[in-house]
């Protein structure tokens, strides 16, 4: 994925994050971190998710996986289909 696409996903974790009014604080603690930091790095970019955890995020925020972390992917690859 492009650092567009990265920066998009990144961006709607954010938004969605702190349209249910929840703190970086509480989704690191909801993920097992010791520090808020841990999730302070996915949503900053500075580290990816592995599936499971992008799985407990989108669990915690109610949100589809694929909608919260994949969407721009799988629009991209759904325009490379229709290409070749």
């Amino acid at each position: 994925m492009s650092k567009r696409g990265d920066k998009v996903t990144l961006q709607k974790l954010r938004e969605v994050r702190l349209a249910q009014g929840k703190s970086q604080t509480f989704m690191a603690k909801k993920l097992g971190y010791k520090y808020p930091s841990g999730y302070a790095n996915i949503e900053m970019g500075r580290t990816k998710p592995s599936l499971e955890k992008a799985k407990q995020i989108s669990e915690i925020l109610g949100v589809d996986v694929n909608e919260l972390f994949f969407e721009q992917l799988l629009h991209n690859m759904s325009k490379t289909k229709e290409v070749c």
